[in-house]
C-alpha cells in the first residue's frame, strides 16, 4: 500500500490515495492501529484515506490510532487539500470535501513554486444544543461555561460542535499535566454518549488564545484543527475574545474567524507533506470478506 505521510501543525496521519490505491475488505480500523504505532507501523495520530464522493469532489475518512471512525479533522482538511491539489487530483484552487460531518470548503493558496503554502477551510457553523454535540439533559439547552465537574474537580466547561463533539474548559493557567490527568475522565464521561474531544485553554487577550488538547480516540496531540475552531467560538461566545483570533497550538499557530455575517468558521493554516513510502505489511482482512 502507497501512503503520504503529512502534518498539520503536527499532528501526523498516514494518508491513502484511494483513487489509485483499492482498500476494498480492508479491515480499516485495525488497518489504523497497525498503522499508527509509533514502534512497528509508520507512525501517527491515524490514518485518512483520500476518496472518490458522489456529493463533493472528494471524500475524507479520519481513523484515529485506537481504531474509532472520526467525524471530521481540521489538520486532517488541510492536509487532504494540499495533497489533491500538489498531486494533481485537481486543478481547481476551491473545491468540496465530503466529512462525516458535513461538506466543507477548502481555498488554498499558492506559493512561488506553485505548491499549495496555506489553507483556508470554511468549517461551517457551530452547534451549541446537547442534541448536537451530542451530550445528556435537555436537547435544545446550550452548554455555555456550565460549571461541569468530575472527579471533584469543576470546570467552566462550554460545549461546541463542529461536526464533531468539543468540551472547551477554560483554565486561569494553562499546564500540559492537567491534559493528561483531566482529559482521559472528561472524554469518557456518561455525559458525552459518543465520547468527546476536550480543549484546554487560557484567554491570553482579546485576540489570542493559548490552546492544548486531549483528542477523543488519539490522546494528546499537537493541533486539532476543529478543536481550535470550537474553543475560538467558545472564547467569543463567553465575550471572552473578538470573533477572529489566533490560537496558539503545541504545534504552531492557527487563525480562526468566526464571521457575524454567515455564521460560519473560517480556519486558516498551513499543511506539510513529510515522506511518501511503501507500507510491506500485510493488509488486514475483513474475516468474511477473503
Amino acid at each position: 500500500m502507497n501512503f503520504t505521510k503529512m502534518h498539520g501543525l503536527g499532528n501526523d496521519y498516514v494518508y491513502v490515495n484511494c483513487f489509485e490505491e483499492k482498500l476494498e475488505g480492508v479491515d480499516l480500523p485495525e488497518l489504523a492501529r497497525r498503522v499508527s504505532d509509533r514502534h512497528f507501523g509508520i507512525g501517527g495520530d491515524g490514518l485518512i484515506l483520500i476518496m472518490p464522493s458522489d456529493q463533493a469532489d472528494f471524500r475524507m475518512r479520519v481513523f484515529n490510532n485506537d481504531g474509532s471512525e472520526a467525524k471530521n479533522c481540521g489538520n486532517g482538511l488541510r492536509c487532504v487539500s494540499k495533497y489533491v491539489v500538489d498531486h494533481g487530483l485537481t486543478q481547481k484552487t476551491t473545491f468540496t470535501v465530503e466529512t462525516l460531518g458535513g461538506i466543507v470548503a477548502p481555498q488554498v493558496r499558492l506559493g512561488e513554486d506553485g505548491k499549495v503554502e496555506s489553507v483556508t477551510i470554511d468549517m461551517g457553523e457551530p452547534r451549541f444544543t446537547r442534541a448536537a454535540i451530542p451530550m445528556t439533559g435537555n436537547p435544545e439547552e446550550e452548554v455555555v461555561e456550565y460549571p461541569f465537574t468530575v472527579e471533584g474537580r469543576t470546570f467552566p466547561l462550554t460545549a461546541v460542535s463542529m461536526g464533531n463533539p468539543h468540551a472547551v474548559l477554560f483554565v486561569d493557567e494553562l499546564r500540559e499535566e492537567d491534559v493528561t490527568i483531566w482529559g482521559p475522565p472528561i472524554e469518557r464521561h456518561e455525559a458525552f454518549p459518543e465520547r468527546t474531544n476536550v480543549e484546554f485553554i487560557q484567554v491570553l487577550n482579546r485576540r489570542e488564545l493559548l490552546f492544548r488538547v486531549w483528542e477523543r480516540g488519539s490522546g494528546v496531540t499537537l493541533a486539532c484543527g476543529t478543536g481550535a475552531c470550537a474553543a475560538a467560538v467558545a472564547a467569543c461566545l463567553s465575550g471572552k475574545t473578538e470573533r477572529t483570533v489566533t490560537v496558539h497550538l503545541a504545534g504552531g499557530d492557527l487563525t480562526i474567524e468566526w464571521r457575524e455575517s454567515d455564521n460560519r468558521v473560517y480556519m486558516t493554516g498551513p499543511a506539510t507533506e513529510v515522506f511518501q513510502g511503501v507500507y510491506a505489511g500485510p493488509l488486514p482482512m475483513i474475516e468474511d470478506s477473503v
